[in-house]
C-alpha cells in the first residue's frame, strides 16, 4: 500500500483513535516519532489528547542497527511488497528490506516495529511498515484492509468500490467521481467490518494521490475536501465493486461478474485473508458477505475516463 505523507495538521499524538479502537504509539527516538506523526496526520486516525480507557492496541517503533532475529521454525511465505511473513498461525514477523515487524497477539495486542536505520525523505519504507502494523493491528478486532478506493453512489448512497493494485487508476476514477458531485471514503486503502450482517467500508487515507495522467508514476497529493470542496464520509454500506485495469485504449468497458469470480478477485486483492491465519477464517467471512452484498464488474479503463463527468455517466448505466 502506498502512503505519501502530508506535510500539514497538528503536532504528533502518542493516541489515536480508528474506528472506535484506541491505538498507542511508542517511539523513543525524537526523529523518528516527528515522522510518524507526519504520516498518521494523512490517515483517518483521530488524535486522543486524554484517553479515558487501555488502549486496544500497542505499537513501538524503534530504530537501530542491531541485528534482526527471527525464531527458527516458523512457516514462511513471500508477500507481493518485496517481503517475507513468518508465522506459528497466532502471531507473526515481516520482514521488508531492512525493518522486522513483530505482532503479539494479546490485550493490548502489541506490535513491535524496528527500522535498522531512519529511511530518506521519499523512502517509502516507513509508510509502508507502519500501514502494516496499523492494519494487521486492527484485523484482530474484525476491521480488514482492502486496498480499494471507495466512493458513494449520489442516487442510493451506496458506496462504491474500486479496487486494483498500485498504479490502474484507482485514485483518478474516484477523483473523476468526487468532482462530479460522488463523496468519498478513500482513494486507496479502506476497511471492511461486518455490522448488523451487512459489510460497512471505511477509510483509511485521508488525502488522495493521483497521478496527472493514467498510468502515470509522477503523484500530486491533496485533500479533495479541502481543494475541490468534495464531501468525505467515514462509511458506508457497499452496493458495487469495481475490478479496475488499463486497457491503454480510448474507450472503457464495464462487465458484470458473477457472485464467485467477484470472490475469487476479492481473495486475489486481500492477500492477507490467506496469510494471516489467525484470523483468515473471519476475514473471508467478511469477503463472502461482501461479494453477496453487493455486484461485481470489470472494468477496463480506457483514457476516456479523464474526461469530465464520463466516469458518473459511464457507471450510471449500471
Amino acid at each position: 500500500m502506498e502512503v505519501i505523507p502530508v506535510p500539514d495538521g497538528p503536532a504528533p499524538q502518542t493516541f489515536y483513535s480508528v474506528a472506535g479502537r484506541l491505538l498507542f504509539v511508542e517511539t523513543l527516538d525524537l526523529q523518528l516519532r516527528n515522522l510518524i506523526g507526519l504520516l498518521f496526520r494523512g490517515w483517518q486516525l483521530t488524535p486522543v489528547s486524554f484517553p479515558d480507557r487501555s488502549p486496544d492496541i500497542h505499537i513501538n517503533f524503534a530504530c537501530d542497527d542491531t541485528s534482526l532475529e527471527i525464531p527458527q521454525d516458523l512457516n514462511q511465505f513471500e508477500i507481493a511488497e518485496g517481503g517475507r511473513c513468518y508465522t506459528d498461525g497466532a502471531d507473526f514477523y515481516l520482514a521488508l528490506r531492512n525493518s522486522l515487524l513483530h505482532l503479539v497477539s494479546g490485550t493490548p495486542v502489541t506490535v513491535n516495529v524496528r527500522l535498522a536505520e531512519l529511511p530518506g525523505p521519499r523512502d517509502p519504507l516507513l509508510a509502508t511498515v507502519a500501514s502494516f502494523a496499523v492494519c494487521a493491528a486492527l484485523r484482530r478486532f474484525g476491521l480488514f484492509d482492502l486496498h480499494s478506493a471507495g466512493v458513494v453512489n449520489p442516487a442510493d448512497g451506496k458506496g462504491v468500490l474500486i479496487v486494483g493494485p498500485s498504479g490502474n487508476g484507482k485514485s483518478t476514477l474516484a477523483l473523476q467521481l468526487a468532482l462530479s458531485g460522488w463523496s468519498y471514503l478513500s482513494d486507496d486503502e479502506l476497511l471492511l467490518s461486518l455490522v448488523d450482517a451487512q459489510v460497512e467500508a471505511r477509510g483509511f487515507r485521508s488525502f488522495f494521490a493521483v497521478s496527472s495522467e493514467l498510468g502515470s508514476g509522477f503523484k500530486n497529493c491533496f485533500e479533495p475536501d479541502v481543494v475541490f470542496g468534495s464531501q468525505r464520509r467515514e462509511r458506508a454500506s457497499p452496493g458495487s465493486l469495481l475490478f479496475i485495469r488499463l486497457n491503454g485504449e480510448e474507450k472503457s468497458r464495464l462487465s458484470k461478474l458473477t457472485q464467485a469470480e467477484t470472490m475469487t478477485r476479492l481473495i486475489r486483492a486481500c492477500p492477507w485473508a490467506t496469510y494471516d491465519t489467525a484470523i483468515a477464517g473471519a476475514n473471508l467471512d467478511v469477503l463472502s458477505a461482501l461479494a453477496r452484498q453487493a455486484t461485481g464488474f470489470d472494468l477496463s479503463a480506457g483514457r476516456d475516463l479523464l474526461a469530465p463527468a464520463r466516469a458518473a455517466e459511464l457507471l450510471s448505466k449500471y
